[in-house]
């Protein structure tokens, strides 16, 4: 395999749920609200994110109609749901290891306007290409946007792995020729990952060879 795309948002930083949980006790609902919400295929919180996901909504819009759903106030309602994330850093460093060794690496990311903030630096560092849903009017799992992610790095789907925490972004990804990892934790994917890219991306990678 020659190239790594990954997601943001649950793969480079800690669990986004756990984020949504921890808004659900925070405001007094029940911890699953928000995921319950965005599991619903017919209901309204579901297209709303769509729409917010294609640059169709802003962040502000979206707020200003997702905030009733739950009953809370809409003042930078995005941010909140994301309140409780940070940086996962052995995922982020296996990223780095992969381009250095010579991998091509690519971001898919559905975007949530400006909650889901990137940092330009770290995009650079980390990427030769960067496909954001808003900014493309695609959302994951579309497979036009994986097989965008791939001519933008250069590599064949079918030499590309992908990582998100979705199902339904991996079965996306897989129908497109690509090989895909559902993410539950920087320990269960990067052996996996390197055992797929043949190259170490963890010290404990580097020990094993």
């Amino acid at each position: 395999m020659n190239g790594l795309i990954v997601d943001f948002g649950g793969v480079l930083t800690t669990n986004v749920f756990d984020s949504f949980k921890d808004f659900c006790r925070t405001e007094g609902l029940p911890e699953d609200t928000v995921k319950k919400i965005f599991r619903d295929r017919e209901g309204e919180g579901l297209a709303l994110l769509r729409q917010l996901e294609k640059g169709e909504l802003t962040a502000e819009e979206f707020s200003e109609r997702f905030a009733p759903i739950l009953g809370v106030s809409p003042d930078n309602l995005v941010e909140r749901l994301f309140g409780g994330i940070g940086p996962d850093e052995p995922m982020l460093e296996a990223v780095r290891r992969a381009r250095k060794a010579g991998k091509k690496t690519g971001l898919i990311s559905n975007s949530w306007g400006n909650g889901l903030a990137y940092d330009p630096a770290l995009l650079e560092e980390l990427f030769d290409a960067v496909v954001i849903s808003g900014d493309v009017g695609l959302h994951k799992p579309q497979p036009e946007i994986f097989l965008m992610g791939a001519e933008r790095i250069g590599v064949a789907p079918e030499e590309c792995v992908f990582v998100d925490d979705l199902r339904e972004n991996c079965v996306g990804a897989e129908a497109v020729g690509m090989k895909a990892i559902l993410h539950r934790g920087a320990e269960g994917t990067l052996p996996e990952l390197e055992e797929l890219l043949g190259v170490p991306l963890s010290d404990a990678g580097v020990r094993a060879e």
